[in-house]
This record gives C-alpha cells, sequence and structure tokens, in this order.
C-alpha cells in the first residue's frame, strides 16, 4: 500500500442522540447517550455488557481535514498553537476521535453510555473495550487547562468518578481542592509536585487519582487517615500550598462556593522559608 492509496471504511454505527452543533458539545461531563450498532454488525456485541468501559472511535464528519496546527480555544484561546497530532481537536486530516465510555446498558443494538462527546449524526468506526492494562497512571503531558470554571469542574469530577467510583462527599471535596491547587501550584501531574493528605480514604483516594501522585518512583504522595480534619498540602521547588478544608458542605456548595469559604488556605515560599498567607 501507498500513501496514494485510500482505505475505506464502514461505519458500523451512528450517535442517536446529542447536540447537533460540534460546538455546543460539552468538553467533558457524565451526559447520556445512545448508540446504534447497524443490524450486520450486531453480532459483535456478543458479551459485550461484560465490560465496564468502552473505547469508541468515532469519525468526526463535520471537522475541517486541511487543519495541521490549532490553538485548544475551547480549552484556552490563550495557550500556544500545538500541532494537532498532539491534541485530541477534531479538526485534522483523518477527523477519527477516540472517546472512553461508561457502558451503561445494552438492548437490541442500542448502547447507552455515559460520557461520550460527539454530536448525534457521528458515524462510528470500532468499539473496543477498555482493559486493565490501558492505563498509564502518571503520563508527561503538556498542562492544557480550561479557562472556564465549570469545564475545570466538569472535567476533574469525570476523571475522579472514574479513578474513585463513588460520588461522595469528601470525592467533591477532593475534586475541589484539586481544583484550588491547580490554580495556585500549575500543573499537577509533575515530578516535583509533591502532595500530603490528612483525611478520609476518600479524600485520599480522590486526590491521588487527580494529581497521579505516586508512592515512589517518584514518591510524590503521603497520606495520613483522620476522620475530624481534612486537609492537604501541596508544595514543589517554589511553593507549600495548604488547604483545611471548613466542616459542612454538601457537594453543590463545594462547586459553586468561593475558595475562601471552602478552605484555611496558607500559602508559603519553599525557597525562602518566608512568605505570607493568603486566600484565593
Amino acid at each position: 500500500m501507498t500513501v496514494e492509496q485510500p482505505i475505506l471504511l464502514n461505519p458500523i454505527g451512528i450517535v442517536k442522540t446529542g447536540k447537533e452543533n460540534p460546538r455546543e458539545v460539552p468538553v467533558s461531563g457524565r451526559q447520556l447517550a445512545e448508540v446504534e450498532i447497524f443490524p450486520p454488525y450486531r453480532q459483535g456485541l456478543l458479551r459485550i455488557e461484560a465490560n465496564s468501559h468502552l473505547w469508541l472511535l468515532l469519525w468526526f464528519h463535520k471537522a475541517d481535514r486541511h487543519v495541521l496546527s490549532t490553538v485548544p480555544h475551547r480549552m484556552n484561546p490563550n495557550l500556544p498553537e500545538y500541532g494537532v497530532f498532539g491534541l485530541r481537536a477534531p479538526n485534522r486530516p483523518n477527523p477519527i476521535g477516540l472517546t472512553l465510555v461508561e457502558l451503561d446498558s445494552v438492548e437490541e443494538g442500542v448502547l447507552r453510555v455515559i460520557g461520550l462527546d460527539a454530536i448525534k449524526g457521528t458515524p462510528v468506526l470500532d468499539i473496543k473495550p477498555y482493559f486493565e492494562h490501558d492505563i498509564v497512571f502518571s503520563p508527561t503531558t503538556p498542562h492544557i487547562s480550561a479557562v472556564d470554571y465549570r469545564v475545570r469542574w466538569s472535567m476533574f469530577l469525570k476523571q475522579a468518578l472514574v479513578h474513585h467510583q463513588e460520588p461522595c462527599t469528601d470525592l467533591y471535596l477532593g475534586v475541589r481542592m484539586a481544583i484550588t491547587a491547580e490554580q495556585i501550584m500549575g500543573h499537577l501531574n509533575t515530578p516535583e509536585l509533591k502532595v500530603s493528605v490528612i483525611g478520609t480514604l476518600c479524600l485520599a483516594d480522590t486526590l491521588q487519582g487527580l494529581s497521579r501522585a505516586r508512592l515512589a518512583s517518584p514518591a510524590r504522595f503521603t497520606f495520613q487517615e483522620n476522620r475530624d480534619l481534612s486537609c492537604s498540602v501541596w508544595e514543589n521547588h517554589q511553593y507549600r500550598l495548604s488547604l483545611t478544608a471548613n466542616k459542612g458542605f454538601s457537594a453543590e456548595e463545594l462547586e459553586s462556593l468561593a475558595d475562601s469559604q471552602l478552605f484555611v488556605i496558607n500559602i508559603s515560599s519553599v525557597s525562602n522559608k518566608k512568605g505570607g498567607t493568603g486566600n484565593a
């Protein structure tokens, strides 16, 4: 095969629900969607319900196929330009989309999935199960953070739920701590950022999942169980950030209230052991 020879792909299904304008599709979220698999391919769904998560390969049929570099505008229009092969942007020479979804149910060739980021009518090229060995716990990636707080909340919450698997109050607390820490300390998944947690197992599990901080190689994460205190400390070569949670907030309040209402915040300089405290 040469580069001039085309590759013929026949869609196996289609996205049946969702927005019709690509700009209206949430960057992240847990919206429920339906994917219809065409009758000739339904035998391929045999025992697919044994999987909790699936990779969907999609064809972004409304994409601009002439784009080779772009700015991730929906995340942050102030970021520099990246080549499309280093982004998940839909506009690219071969607009194949890869999205991880949670399988809710299967009935008569229709998959009900959670977290699909595609418009109604998007062709489905293939389905693959998410296997345990697919995970890279702490990969190296560029820091592309959303400007919009609601988008950041949605993305962190989705990641936390995938990791912790339970929407408990301390999961929401962990999400808010991570968002606040990222705003002050920058990229959370970096080798030089160390994370210490005092609190419940749920809080520690959530923050470890969001920061991707390992116990070794490098040692970035420590935990002390305490049911009466919820605190996280984030430290790099320059700063030390301490977030101590005030008690009694609901999940909705943890999403919406100001940092200064939720936490006692202390920021100090590591380099000269001086510095004050502040409220974000």
